[in-house]
């Protein structure tokens, strides 16, 4: 009797552990190469366990094949993944708002290493970043993608068929808001760099003796770092927002 409540509480774990432990290896700020692998998976484990009550009855039976208990397994994985691609996705927002507005400003040369993308990016990309994972631990958001996981045991049971279609439509989706939404948080700048473009070559046609690249590279890139200033908390509002609503389908009423 004690040997079978141990099996069922090991596989049930192991179960809930799939999922939710590639999510935290996956999600963006988790992710990142600054956190040690060994605190992750302490995180992961940690959650797991308070878990456990609430999703064991979600939990398909011990298979006896393991064909059966693999291809569970690699399911919980994939459906982790695709949870966390959600939200890797919409961070990428910001990460095209910041190319944009490092192109618009004269500054994609400026590189540095962006501790979320775990890649060099210009430094615009790389504040915009590290910003807004700052906005969603401090407004909560990682709660949400908690609710989100949890909710996901109902959606997606453990051992059913995996709908990859529409998976792979939601993630295709969520990328192309994501473009859509680093467009339109870049939108300021951009509207800012054209008049400014178009006022300098009407200013340099008028005077051709004016350096034109001396007397505007400094300026664009004031006028561009001020705009930048103006704009922040809105566009913080207005990623988190969207941030929000991409998880929000998966909340249960």
């Amino acid at each position: 009797m004690l040997d079978q409540f141990l099996q069922v509480n090991i596989w049930v774990l192991i179960v809930v552990m799939a999922r939710v432990g590639t999510v935290f290896a996956l999600m963006p700020g988790f992710s990142a190469g600054y956190i040690p692998t060994r605190f992750r998976l302490t995180i992961a484990l940690a959650v797991t366990f308070l878990l456990l009550p609430v999703l064991a009855a979600y939990i398909p039976p011990l298979p006896r094949s393991a064909m059966s208990m693999f291809l569970i397994l690699a399911g919980e994985v994939v459906i982790g993944a695709f949870l966390a691609s959600i939200g890797v996705f919409m961070v990428s927002a910001l990460q095209a708002a910041g190319t944009f507005i490092a192109y618009f400003s004269s500054m994609a040369n400026a590189l540095v290493q962006d501790p979320v993308a775990n890649q060099q990016s210009s430094v615009i990309s790389g504040f915009l970043s590290t910003a807004a994972l700052v906005a969603i631990f401090a407004t909560d958001l990682h709660h949400m993608v908690l609710r989100a996981v949890v909710e996901s045991f109902s959606l997606f049971r453990p051992g059913a068929p995996l709908a990859f279609g529409d998976m792979a439509e939601i993630l295709a989706v969520t990328l192309a808001d994501a473009f859509t939404l680093g467009l339109k948080l870049a939108s300021p700048m951009l509207l800012t760099a054209l008049v400014y473009y178009l006022s300098l070559g009407i200013l340099g046609r008028l005077m051709p003796a004016l350096q034109v690249f001396f007397f505007g590279l400094p300026l664009q890139i004031s006028m561009q770092i001020w705009v930048l200033m103006v704009c922040f908390s809105g566009m913080m509002m207005v990623f988190l927002q969207a941030y929000s609503g991409a998880y929000a389908p998966f909340l249960a009423p």
